[in-house]
């Protein structure tokens, strides 16, 4: 039996978002390899260039408490323990990112999203990575990029 590349199944898939399937943890963890090893993260830079593209959906999973005490305003906040019930927010035809204050959350949750058939990444960095990245030139650079 050929086990095809789940990053090639959902490369194939991505052409035409709307048909993404779910998939089993089984035949994800069946299938997992390399590829999907590197695509499943993303570093700061590349996420910043992608949502300025308009090719991303950053979701911030953290608890309430966490978000209220600090927010990007560019990420859509959708608690970890609500996410099952809020699904229909998120854009199949973009790539989710998940992030929470380092990576352990945002890296289950993508796993999860995974299953459910979307195309997923989890930030490498974390939230508090990103903050730090987007400090003085960057922050204003990204903040007007993002405006035109």
């Amino acid at each position: 039996m050929i086990v095809i590349s789940f990053v090639a199944v959902l490369m194939t898939t991505a052409l035409n978002a709307q048909n993404l399937k779910s998939v089993s943890f089984d035949d994800y963890l069946k299938a997992f390899d390399n590829n999907e090893r590197r695509n499943m993260k993303i570093r700061i830079p590349e996420l910043l260039e992608l949502y300025k593209q308009d090719k991303v959906q950053i979701i911030d999973i953290r608890t309430s408490e966490e978000y209220q005490s600090y927010n990007l305003d560019f990420m859509t906040h959708i608690p970890l323990n609500k996410l099952p019930e809020r699904l229909g927010e998120l854009d199949k035809n973009k790539i989710i990112v998940t992030v929470c204050t380092n990576y352990d959350r945002a890296e289950m949750v993508r796993i999860y999203l995974t299953l459910k058939g979307f195309r997923s990444k989890y930030l490498l960095d974390g939230i508090i990575g990103l903050a730090e990245y987007l400090r003085g030139n960057k922050a204003r650079d990204f903040i007007n990029a993002i405006k035109k």
